[in-house]
């Protein structure tokens, strides 16, 4: 599920979306389009500096992002860029910080879209769920207004 034949979008939630640090500098003119959604059944941590989504089938929370189409010719090198930046090694690498997932995410008319997201490498999401610091709301960009 996590390989990288399929072309999927981005969906983003930290300092990847607009008006954050890192989105000009790794999104800008390598994608077509960038949408509202939201991951549902997530919880979102303070890395801090970054934050981490957790996926957790038992909670109604959800993590507000966007979702971000690679520009035509760019895929290849977004999917690397991006692997290096959220220091995905490979699927369930023991050194990952993240993992990178096919999971759908919801737009706010209600459709679903098929996207990667990086989410709490296991060890991570471990030790975040008994020590991290929760984002209320789900919002990277409003945690800073709570």
């Amino acid at each position: 599920m996590s390989g990288t034949r399929e072309e999927l979008p981005f969906f983003v939630y930290g300092t990847l979306r607009p008006g954050e640090p890192n989105h000009d500098r790794f999104l800008l003119g390598r994608t077509s389009a960038e949408t509202p959604a939201a991951l549902a059944r997530a919880r979102l941590y303070d890395g801090p500096g970054y934050p981490y989504a957790v996926l957790d089938a038992s909670v109604s929370d959800t993590v507000t992002g966007e979702v971000a189409w690679a520009a035509p010719g760019e895929y290849g090198e977004l999917l690397a860029v991006l692997d290096h930046l959220e220091e995905y090694i490979a699927p369930g690498h023991p050194r990952n910080l993240y993992e990178r997932v096919a999971h759908d995410v919801v737009r706010p008319d209600g459709t679903a879209v098929r996207a990667w997201v990086y989410v709490a490498a296991p060890r991570v999401a471990t030790r975040l769920r008994t020590d991290g610091v929760l984002i209320r709301g789900g919002d990277w960009s409003g945690r800073l207004s709570r």
